[in-house]
């Protein structure tokens, strides 16, 4: 089977070895962003497509292309063309769906910047890629957006709107703020959108139409920042083509149609949000129902069960915060059906609950990283639970995944290695570093860093990252292991293990350990736990409980903030290696 409503039943590796290639059956698009909605609005006009229930907007697929139109005709009025940097620095807004199609419509390059973001981080940046124009929400929880940006461009107070010069931001020209009007040399978005109006009743759409018979799928359209624990983030570029396609494939596997309503409490400048969750559903014309601007367990549940969505996506954290919202029964969530767990490895105890509790016997899960579009392992709607409990799925069409040793071998099946990644996923690479480019990107070969093991059924399961692989004594653990055993104790509710250094065993493991409301625990209680039914030395020296896990904004665990925490805390020393 291998139609638009599923994936292939099976892929297997050849040869006993650790390789296997996506199906070919289902042809990739070749179509651009700005046509793929133009596609899917032509076909369903009057289906609802956009749902933001914080701002209180409802859109037809038809009204949603109208004002991208808009707004893409706005950003040609402030002279924003083909190659060109926007920035886009907000939570979820329908100003950010509304911005990325637009700028996609006209060829710019939209530059997805993280909303936890401060100044240095902003500056960096902007600075990096030529930002010619800057959309920005005012404000975010205790961040000040305005404020922030008059700190790297002071010169904004005294300028006018649409010509500005600041002198640690040389390519900057435009700044474009949401929700409020023209201020301190701002443009408010509403000044763009009735721009764009003007533009289109005087001139009509042939300037649009126009510049978008010059693009092609091949075209760079967006840099995604990766979030690096050392060093600067890497602009990852990606292409119309890219994620178009990784887009309709995710839609594949979910078995979306028309008839499905997916909420996406995801961030939108992650893939996550804008690949997965948008160009998923634009792929065949389902409805995105955004709960609020970040993420809250609260209006994540309440959004499924009023919008009687079928499908819901989020990384581990979101659906643990979810099953243990001290209101979550008071939620009917029988519309559910699938989606996505995503972002980093699933405890199996927590898949089980989704599938069971939320009614989400459906759900997918999928690997994959921001370099590659970003999914390349992606579990289907039919795939035994243990499968997706277990694994996360086959390798998605038209894709390559080895992997290999540490002298590139291919290793056989179920050996553990690093994977590599080949296909039409890849990024065309890091914005202006050729260098990280060609570190990473070997004979068009993606290496992602993650060791992996793939079954002889085809199946993939993510072991941990090659730099959170804990040594100790000579002895290899994978911290993914540990905690997924630990996860079977029924008083925690999250955890997270990690490797400090250690002067006798080179690595010692030690437990964050969050526990569920009301519980109480010691650390010989843990201890015991472990004792007798994982090896010795993966029973960890450490552990430490806390009510939270430090956390990006995408509801990744910082391992790396946990570490050095422990370090500080106890005086450790970190061991030189040769």
């Amino acid at each position: 089977m291998n139609t638009l409503t599923g994936l292939p039943a099976l892929i297997r590796p050849e040869n006993g070895v650790s390789y296997v290639r996506g199906s070919t059956e289902v042809a990739l698009s070749e179509s651009t962003i700005g046509q793929f909605l133009r596609e899917t609005s032509r076909k369903f006009p009057a289906r609802q497509a956009v749902v933001f229930r914080e701002q209180g907007v409802r859109w037809t697929w038809q009204e949603f292309d109208e004002q991208v139109d808009q707004l893409a005709a706005g950003f040609l009025s402030l002279g924003i063309k083909k190659g060109d940097r926007v920035g886009m620095w907000s939570p979820n807004r329908v100003e950010w769906l509304i911005t990325q199609f637009a700028t996609a419509r006209i060829g710019a390059v939209l530059v997805n910047i993280n909303p936890a973001y401060r100044v240095a981080e902003l500056e960096y940046a902007l600075r990096k890629v030529g930002c010619k124009a800057l959309v920005m929400a005012q404000t975010f929880k205790t961040s000040n957006y305005v404020s922030m940006l008059l700190e790297v461009a002071p010169e904004l107070a005294s300028q006018q709107a649409d010509q500005l010069q600041a002198a640690r931001l040389p390519d900057l020209r435009a700044v474009i703020c949401v929700g409020v009007p023209d201020v301190s040399g701002m443009m408010g978005f509403g000044t763009v959108m009735a721009r764009g109006k003007a533009f289109l009743q005087e001139k009509g759409s042939v300037p649009l139409q126009t510049v978008e018979r010059t693009l092609s799928a091949n075209d760079p359209i967006n840099v995604q920042f990766t979030s690096g624990t050392t060093g600067n983030p890497k602009g990852a570029t990606l292409t119309h083509r890219n994620i178009v396609n990784n887009g309709r494939y995710v839609a594949m596997a979910m078995k979306l149609s028309e008839a499905d309503s997916l909420c996406i409490p995801v961030p939108l400048y992650h893939c996550f949000g804008m690949v997965l969750g948008v160009l998923a559903c634009v792929s065949v014309g389902a409805q995105m129902v955004f709960p609020g601007e970040g993420f809250d367990a609260r209006s994540t549940l309440a959004a499924v069960a009023e919008e009687r969505c079928t499908a819901l996506h989020g990384v581990p954290t979101m659906f643990i915060a979810e099953l243990g919202h001290a209101d979550f029964d008071t939620f009917d969530l029988g519309s559910l059906r699938t989606g996505i767990m995503a972002g980093s490895p699933c405890p199996v105890e927590t898949m089980n609950h989704v599938v069971t509790k939320m009614h989400m016997r459906e759900v997918t899960i999928a690997y994959g990283m921001t370099e590659t579009s970003p999914v390349s392992f992606h579990s289907s709607t039919t795939d035994p639970l243990d499968k997706r409990t277990t694994t996360v799925g086959q390798i998605q069409p038209h894709l390559e995944v080895k992997i290999v040793d540490t002298f590139g071998n291919i290793v056989p099946v179920g050996e553990t290695g690093e994977l590599c990644t080949k296909g039409y996923s890849v990024m065309l690479g890091y914005w202006e570093d050729e260098e990280k480019t060609r570190e990473s990107i070997v004979d068009g070969w993606m290496h992602t860093g993650d060791l992996a093991t793939i079954d002889e059924d085809g199946y993939c399961n993510i072991v941990g990252r090659l730099k959170d692989m804990v040594i100790r004594g000579g002895e290899n653990i994978y911290p993914r292991e540990v905690e997924e055993y630990l996860f079977r104790h029924p008083k925690i509710q999250n955890v997270q293990v990690f490797g400090v250094p250690d002067s006798k065993n080179g690595e010692e493991l030690c437990a964050w350990i969050v526990l569920h409301p009301g519980e109480g625990a010691t650390e010989d209680d843990i201890r015991d736990f472990c004792r007798g039914q994982i090896a010795h030395y993966k029973i960890p020296k450490y552990i430490r409980f806390v009510d939270e896990l430090p956390m990006t904004v995408t509801g990744k665990v910082q391992k790396f903030a946990m570490r050095e925490q422990m370090i500080r805390s106890l005086n450790l020393t970190e061991q030189k290696t040769a």
